[in-house]
């Protein structure tokens, strides 16, 4: 579970309290732990990963390569606790446990389907410039 969560439940109960509105730029507003959640190198893989489908542990394991159990298991509880993953434990032997996205989930998760796809077109753009800044350093 992040380290972070409870002092950041104490502040968004603070924060409601004397300010309604959401400022993701105003620092303290519960929204940035928000959008650390969704935009975290495992939180966008495992979102765009249950746009496809809802998976078991194991197959999303395997779809997000590069995940450690521990922080598959850290990410969707993070996701789950803010309402964008639903687990359902079937009580059957062995148990079934399927991940799958909510209605919040999906939105969340098509915008940063969005954001990835992005990247991953304009990659070789942001190669270049990454060598034009690191040729531009070494002179």
């Amino acid at each position: 579970m992040d380290v972070s969560a409870g002092f950041a439940l104490d502040e968004e109960v603070t924060l409601r309290g004397s300010d309604p509105s959401p400022d993701v730029n105003r620092a303290g507003c519960p929204s940035r732990l928000v959008l650390e959640h969704v935009t975290s190198r495992w939180g966008v893989l495992v979102l765009a990963a249950l746009r496809e489908r809802s998976y078991r542990f194991s197959e999303l394991r395997r779809r997000v390569g590069g995940v450690s159990e521990k922080m598959l298991a850290q990410t969707l509880q993070t996701l789950q606790r803010d309402g964008f993953v639903q687990r359902d434990a079937q009580p059957v032997i062995p148990p079934r446990v399927d991940y799958s996205l909510t209605p919040l989930g999906r939105e969340a998760a098509d915008q940063v389907w969005t954001l990835a796809r992005w990247v991953e077109g304009r990659l070789d753009d942001v190669l270049a410039a990454r060598a034009t800044y690191d040729a531009g350093r070494e002179s």
